[in-house]
């Protein structure tokens, strides 16, 4: 068998998946691209065990661990995506902030100039539970 055929697809599926990463603002598609890297690389450990002809497979051995990895690493990754989502009402990869940030912190730049009179008075309070928060 030649390793050029099974290295250039695992290339092939590796660089959709980083594009998918990269590009993609749902965070169940980049999950699903962070899966399909992982796939391009129990190929390329399939192919280069297959090549080498190890008498202990240990490509195969290392693809199980990948598979077993990549299962636990859906598995929590799509608990917090639903909780985020139920949580902020969006998936959106580029929309989610830290949740120690205040709301204060998430207005529209349009919105100052209606509070901002409210805005000034409370500010020292604001930054002070800000500071607690990091803190």
């Amino acid at each position: 068998m030649h390793l050029a055929y099974p290295a250039v697809l695992a290339a092939l599926l590796f660089c959709t998946g980083l594009y998918g990463v990269l590009a993609r603002r749902n965070a169940i598609l980049v999950l699903m691209s962070v899966e399909l890297m992982l796939n391009a690389v129990n190929l390329n450990l399939v192919a280069f065990d297959v090549w080498l002809r190890d008498a202990l497979h240990s490509g195969q051995a290392l693809t199980l661990f990948t598979i077993a990895i990549a299962a636990a690493e859906i598995g929590i990754g799509m608990a917090i995506v639903l909780a985020v989502y139920r949580n902020r009402g969006t998936s959106d990869v580029d929309r989610l902030r830290d949740t120690a940030e205040t709301e204060a912190a998430e207005t529209l730049p349009g919105d100052e100039d209606i509070h901002g009179a409210q805005d000034q008075a409370t500010a020292p309070a604001g930054k002070a539970k800000k500071a607690e928060a990091t803190a």
